[in-house]
């Protein structure tokens, strides 16, 4: 048994008895890995993402430790303005996570079931739900959510101020941009900041605001700049590590640490030599837990992950002179929001920037924004003639991800992009589209 795995045993066992207990747990492993990974990283780990390990795991655990500076938040909020009152902004997909990561995910899905909760609901949710109700995770000073991309957001975070008494605030986003939607989301902003100054007794500092906008900006142009040089540069990852990009790209963006995260991985990738690593472009979540994907993926020398969907999900630049209306733009044109067609064609402009060799797409499971959206999508890449990859499972529970089936999916899908590439130089790149039928063994 792996020491993350006793490790959760004993905090469940701790639950039993005193749930609070077993929360300081929870943070103290995390803490402990953060120090771990400081002093005895991966041989194979390249800095950056030792950093970015390092401070995601110190990020939450301090949130975990102070929740009166906690905000709970999904991945698409405006954490920048949170950031400004010294809240510690932690997305409930990110604690199922990390719960998942001590193999108790099993436990606190059942525990939601247990209570009524659908078992066809995200396991993000539910294992954030059962968590709670469990008394194992604090209860936080403030919560924010947005209306788009996910219908359970609303309702899970509704359901923590009725039964837990966590005031929420949820901002609802437009399909479409205009001025006048723009006007609509930057009004409720400033409900939100004025909520903010009376739950917290400080004002916004606006000059700061507009600060970690700049920051914001200069991030995402490292990391696209990142994201070009791994067309042919190698970069040592897991499924974990390009999972935790997130933190910088969403969680903490806008923040110190979050810039010199994309910027170490920005100048740091051109140490590593050129490589003939078949490239993936990921879409939605990776299944960091999964064997087979494990074991193709981390520090492999076949196939890589070369760019996502998630940390492209909005990478205009934004205007920080009007922080409100830039944070406003990013939310209602972000490329998960409205119509499906404006993710289907935002994937296509990346495949044309960051060349990947495939595409592949997890539908986990309760998430109808994936699996009803991945028929377009397929239609999409067979247009453009590039392999595509459809994996269904669950990125949560491990229960649900069958590694059978994965496995023959997987290593069809690589033979498939191998005889592809041999057979590139006699013959039109066009007549790649033919191939990808072969690679679509989505059922």
């Amino acid at each position: 048994m792996n020491a993350a795995k006793l490790y959760g045993n004993l905090i469940w066992r701790e639950q039993k008895k005193d749930p609070a207990k077993a929360g300081r747990m929870i943070s103290a492993g995390l803490h402990l890995y953060a120090w771990s990974i400081r002093h005895f990283p991966h041989k194979g780990m390249p800095k950056a993402y030792q950093y970015l390990n390092d401070q995601g795991l110190e990020n939450v655990a301090k949130g975990l430790d102070d929740p009166g500076k906690l905000a709970w938040t999904n991945i698409f909020a405006p954490v920048e303005i949170l950031e400004c009152f010294g809240l510690t902004c932690v997305s409930m997909e990110c604690l199922s996570s990390y719960l998942s990561g001590f193999y108790i995910e099993d436990r606190i899905l059942d525990k939601a079931e247990s209570e009524g909760i659908a078992s066809t609901l995200c396991s993000y949710h539910r294992g954030f739900i059962g968590a709670v109700d469990k008394g194992i995770l604090p209860l936080p000073e403030f919560a924010v959510t947005t209306s788009m991309v996910c219908d359970a957001n609303i309702n899970t975070f509704r359901y923590m101020e009725e039964m837990h008494g966590v005031k929420s605030h949820v901002i609802d986003i437009p399909h479409d941009y205009s001025p006048e939607a723009e006007h609509y989301v930057v009004e409720q902003l400033r409900d939100l900041i004025r909520e903010l100054e009376e739950k917290t007794g400080r004002k916004l500092d606006m000059e700061e605001l507009k600060n970690r906008l700049r920051s914001e900006n200069r991030a995402k142009a490292h990391l696209i700049s990142f994201m070009k040089k791994r067309r042919t540069h190698a970069y040592p990852q897991t499924m974990t590590l390009v999972l935790f990009q997130l933190f910088a790209s969403h969680l903490n963006i806008g923040t110190e640490w979050s810039e010199k995260v994309f910027e170490m991985m920005d100048k740091e990738v051109e140490s590593y030599p050129d490589t003939d690593e078949k490239k993936i472009m990921w879409l939605h979540v990776e299944p960091y837990a999964q064997p087979t994907l494990q074991s193709y993926f981390n520090y492999g020398d076949k196939i890589s992950i070369s760019c996502d969907d998630f940390d492209l999900d909005y990478i205009e630049p934004l205007d920080a002179e009007h922080p409100l209306e830039a944070l406003a733009r990013k939310m209602i044109c972000n490329i998960y929001n409205g119509d499906y067609s404006r993710k289907t064609d935002a994937v296509a402009d990346y495949i044309r920037e960051f060349r990947p060799d495939g595409v592949i797409q997890f539908c986990s499971w309760g998430c109808k924004q994936s699996a009803g959206g991945v028929g377009l999508m397929k239609e999409k890449m067979r247009d453009l003639g590039v392999p595509m990859l459809i994996l269904d499972g669950d990125a949560i529970d491990r229960r649900n991800c069958p590694d059978g089936q994965i496995k023959t999916r997987l290593e069809a899908f690589l033979e498939l992009l191998n005889s592809s590439d041999e057979k590139s130089s006699s013959r039109d790149p066009n007549v790649a589209a033919a191939d990808h039928a072969e690679a679509e063994v989505h059922e």
